[in-house]
């Protein structure tokens, strides 16, 4: 089962070099904390706080890319975790079809952000960190 979840916290530790994102579970107390690039953390970042770019960054032109070609995406997945390390999908939907396309945790949720779509975790996920 699938659990809507939005942005949380956005944590950049300079000391261990990491940046974290962390999910929350929309409708309860569960969450979701992921090491993601610097690169990724900053389109995030800037898209939470209304800055936006005078070009596209890469994860708006995968949704212009797509609304281009006719289609939408409909949700990102944080779908698996298998050593150590997250997966997920995003989920694309034409006229006629359904497409699930593998990503990186980042990306997906760089792009669901960029586009304003629903992010998802699935249920087995949280607390596999």
């Amino acid at each position: 089962m699938d659990i809507e979840v939005e942005l949380s916290r956005i944590v950049i530790d300079e000391a261990s070099d990491q940046q974290i994102i962390v999910l929350k579970e929309k409708k309860g107390s569960l969450t979701l904390p992921i090491v993601i690039g610097i690169v990724e953390i900053m389109a995030i970042d800037r898209r939470l706080k209304g800055k936006m770019p005078l070009r596209p960054l890469t994860h708006d032109l995968l949704g212009n890319i797509i609304g281009s070609l006719g289609a939408k995406i409909d949700k990102v997945v944080i779908s698996d975790m298998k050593n150590h390390t997250y997966y997920a999908t995003i989920h694309i939907s034409t006229n006629d079809k359904k497409i699930t396309v593998d990503a990186r945790p980042s990306d997906a949720i760089a792009v669901g952000i960029a586009t304003n779509v629903p992010i998802f975790a699935a249920e087995h996920v949280f607390g596999n960190g």
